[in-house]
Formats: C-alpha cells, sequence, structure tokens
C-alpha cells in the first residue's frame, strides 16, 4: 500500500501532454510584452509602497542595501527559471515544471505555494491601490466612509476595501477579453509609470537633506527585526514581494512566441530595469525625509512630495500610481488565473477549471480567482498582505533552483536542449535555493506560521481531492 502510494506521488508528467492541453491558448506575447508585465508587476505597487513601511520598520535609510540583497536572490532565481522556461513552455510555471522533473505531488506543493503567492499578491495589489485613490481622493477633499477604507479592523473603525475588490473586478473583466489586447494596455500604462518615476526621481532629489542618510545602517535594536544587517535581511525578506513579477511572466510561457529566446529575455530584462528603480527611489525617499516618518504610509512617494512643496507633481504621481498598479493587478491576476487553469487542467482541481473559452481563455479560472481575492483584498489589511505574500514566493524560488539538477540530466536526452542555460552550474543552483531559504528564515513568525497552515490545507486538498481526480494517475490506471 505504502509503495503503491508512494509511487503514484511519484508519477511524472509527460511534456507532450502539456504541449497538447495547452495548444489551445493562443501565443502572442513578444519579449516587450514580457518585460511590461513583469515590470508592471515588478516595478508596481511595491516601489509606489514598500520604500517608506521598510525603511520605518526594518532598515532605517539602508532600504537600497535590502533592495539589492532581495535582487541578488531573486536574480538568481530567474536565472533557473529562464532555463527551465525555456525548456518547458507550458502554463502553470513552477506548479508544471515540479510536475515533469519530480512528480505530481512535488508539483502540486510548488503549486499550492504559487497559489499562496499569487492569491495574496492580487489583494495586496488592490489594496494597494486603494490606499493611493484614498489618498488622491482626500487631496480634492473627497472622503470615504472610514467603514468601507480598509481591512477588517474593527478598532480603527474599518470593515471592507471596497476600492480594492472594485479595482479587481475590473481587471477581472479587462482580461476576460484576452490576452492580446490587454498587453497592449499593460504595455502603454508601464511605459508611462516609468516616466513617471523618474520625474519622482529628479524633483525627489531636489529635497533631499543629506543628514536624513545618518546613519545609513541603524544600530540594531535588541529584540525586533530593526536595525542591522539583521533589519536589512528582515527588510530584504519583506521586500520579496516586488520581484513576485518573474514567476507573473513564467506563467504565460505557453502564451509566448518563441518562448526559447523570449522567456530569458523577459525574465532578466525585468530583473535589470526593476532593480535600477527600486534602488533609485528607496534612496531619494529616504533622503527627502527621516525614515521614521513613513510609518505605516501606504502611499510614501506621493507624501513625500506633498509635504516637500511639490502638491503637482505629487497628485501627478498618484494618478500615475493609480493606473500604474492596475497593471501590476493586471500581470499577477494573469498569471494567477493561469495557473488555476493549470490545476484544473491536470485535474487536481474541478476539471471545468481547465476550460478555454472561445476567446482561447481560461475564464472559469479566471472569473474564480477574481472572485476570490475580491473577499481576500477587501478584508485583509495592506501590511498583513504584505509579510505573508514573500513567503510563497521563496518557496517557489527554492523549488525551481533545485529543479535545475532534475532538468540538466534529461535535457538532450527525452528534453529540449535549453536555449539559456544557467552559469556556474552545479554550485549556482544551490547558492540560489540556499539564498531564497536564508530570506524565508527572516520572515516574522506569523509569516512561516500561516505558511505552515497554508500547506496543511494544501495536503488535505491533494489527498481528499486531487489524487482521486488527477488527470495524470488516471492515465495510468488506464494502461
Amino acid at each position: 500500500m505504502t509503495s503503491r502510494l508512494l509511487h503514484r506521488l511519484l508519477l511524472k508528467e509527460d511534456p507532450a501532454t502539456y504541449q497538447l492541453k495547452d495548444g489551445s491558448l493562443s501565443p502572442t506575447l513578444t519579449t516587450l510584452d514580457l518585460i511590461g508585465l513583469g515590470t508592471g508587476m515588478v516595478v508596481g505597487t511595491a516601489i509606489f509602497t514598500l520604500p517608506g513601511i521598510v525603511a520605518a520598520e526594518h532598515t532605517g535609510p539602508a532600504v537600497p542595501l535590502a533592495f539589492i540583497v532581495a535582487a541578488i536572490g531573486a536574480g538568481l532565481s530567474a536565472l533557473a527559471y529562464a532555463e527551465t522556461s525555456s525548456v518547458l513552455p507550458f502554463a502553470g510555471s513552477a506548479f508544471s515544471w515540479m510536475n515533469v522533473l519530480f512528480g505530481e505531488f512535488f508539483g502540486w506543493i510548488a503549486g499550492w505555494a504559487l497559489l499562496a503567492e499569487y492569491f495574496i499578491s492580487v489583494a495586496f495589489v488592490a489594496s494597494g491601490w486603494s490606499a493611493y485613490m484614498q489618498g488622491f481622493l482626500g487631496a480634492l477633499g473627497i472622503d470615504l466612509p472610514k467603514a468601507l477604507t480598509g481591512g477588517f479592523d474593527p478598532a480603527q473603525g474599518s470593515y471592507v476595501d471596497l476600492l480594492a475588490a472594485l479595482a479587481i473586478l475590473v481587471v477581472g473583466w479587462l482580461l476576460s477579453h484576452g490576452v492580446h489586447q490587454v498587453s497592449r494596455i499593460e504595455n502603454t500604462i508601464v511605459a508611462i509609470k516609468l516616466l513617471v518615476i523618474i520625474l519622482f526621481i529628479a524633483v525627489g532629489a531636489t529635497a533631499i537633506h543629506p543628514a536624513n542618510y545618518h546613519p545609513f545602517i541603524p544600530a540594531h535594536r535588541a529584540g525586533t527585526s530593526f536595525g542591522g544587517w539583521a533589519g536589512i535581511m528582515a527588510g530584504a525578506s519583506q521586500i520579496f514581494i516586488a520581484y513576485v513579477g518573474f514567476d507573473a511572466i513564467a506563467a504565460n510561457t505557453a502564451e509566448t512566441k518563441n518562448p526559447q529566446k523570449t522567456m530569458p529575455r523577459g525574465l532578466i530584462g525585468t530583473l535589470v530595469l526593476g532593480t535600477g528603480f527600486f534602488i533609485a527611489v528607496s534612496l531619494v525617499l529616504v533622503g527627502m525625509f527621516k525614515y521614521s516618518r513613513y510609518a505605516n504610509n501606504a502611499e510614501p512617494a506621493a507624501w513625500a512630495l506633498r509635504h516637500a512643496g511639490h502638491p503637482f507633481v505629487a497628485n501627478l504621481l498618484s494618478v500615475v500610481a493609480l493606473i500604474g498598479i492596475f497593471s501590476a493587478l493586471i500581470a499577477i491576476l494573469l498569471a494567477s488565473s493561469r495557473l488555476i487553469y493549470a490545476f484544473g487542467r491536470d485535474g487536481l482541481l474541478p476539471k471545468t477549471l481547465g476550460h478555454v473559452d472561445d476567446r482561447r481563455v481560461p475564464n472559469r479560472a479566471l472569473w474564480t480567482i477574481t472572485v476570490l481575492a475580491m473577499i481576500l483584498g477587501s478584508v485583509f489589511p495592506f501590511t498583513f498582505l504584505a509579510t505573508l505574500v514573500s513567503a510563497g514566493t521563496l518557496v517557489a524560488f527554492i523549488f525551481v533552483s533545485l529543479g535545475i539538477y532534475a532538468l540538466r540530466k534529461r535535457e538532450g536526452v527525452d528534453l529540449p536542449e535549453a536555449a539559456f542555460k544557467m552559469p556556474g552550474y552545479p554550485v549556482l543552483p544551490a547558492i540560489s535555493a540556499i539564498f531564497s531559504a536564508a530570506i524565508f528564515w527572516n520572515l516574522n513568525a506569523d509569516a512561516k506560521l500561516l505558511m505552515v497552515g497554508w500547506f496543511v490545507i494544501g495536503l488535505l486538498v491533494y489527498f481528499g481531492y486531487g489524487i482521486r481526480h488527477s488527470a495524470l494517475i488516471s492515465r495510468q490506471k488506464g494502461k
């Protein structure tokens, strides 16, 4: 009995099966589209919201160092993603890849971690958009009822974030009309957003006070996650939410033209562009005001400009942030719907979720994640979501980094040769996995505990439903 169960858990999917099933999706995305999607997510909510919060809670003025540490970890993982996606161009990213490389059970664990990442990311991004919209409306003298302005927190008088729910609904409707049309909107939004970020850097630089940089790395406060290198690592762990854009790109591999070349370019291009903007924005932000003034502020960039005497640029930034954060919401909701589609495609969740409509869009998966994310994003507070989302990202990065070892053995045997290979093999994949594990360890206790709870739920779903409805296991039984 035990050996039969183990055999089922380790059954590997045939890549030809995924190729056939994903053939109903339309491959229309180019390198520019991928960089637009990735940059829309990476240079999205995080760049407008996280630098101030992380500076106040963990790093002080050293927040750029936290972004660099996170970028190194994400960069190593991006190299692993680039190689794997060029060999296995399927929807569902790490979920599908681990099914092929290690077996269905490991694929489910990786996919379940991704679902936490995506699910919470959608809610986090929408919550950030709501914060900016409220700040913008407040500047115009328009205030929403307190009960409708945030997640469920009776002590603060808030019960539901109405604007977050509306943002998710609008993006779900847009995506239901097809990827190609949405990618055009995404690219335009990203271009405008980057121009305004450059404007923020230029204007904000005129209001920098060098004294705000001293001490650049504050002393560590015993018993807390603030200051010193401990604070930088804690900040890097929280900042990792910014880099979920890598997996958001990879989730769309099946809808990409020439993914063997396009995927590596899109992944690495996103990393370089995103990290450069993060460092520049965070340096300007902590130079404008003392880092402690950004505590619990979900719109620090616009706030800093207003208080530095630049209300026009602040309002312009808020408007573009409102539009720009939508681009992040488009990218992550698109990726999450493809993951849900992949679960349904493989029978691990109801097969109806794997349905693709006449527009070549998995709309049942899309609307399922849209409705669930609306509930999550409107109920849970912004800072709570920011803490949790990095955990799923890091677990996925560890899986993909270790997956390189199984991939290399099969390249040129039963899998195609990679168009891009992760350098430094066999050392760099291990360093990448260790780096992500170290950042995971520096997450706060709540994030780690809730991730354990999430995996327990995932195991119950798999053994209660997935293993009994798995398309792979059903095919094996029929042989």
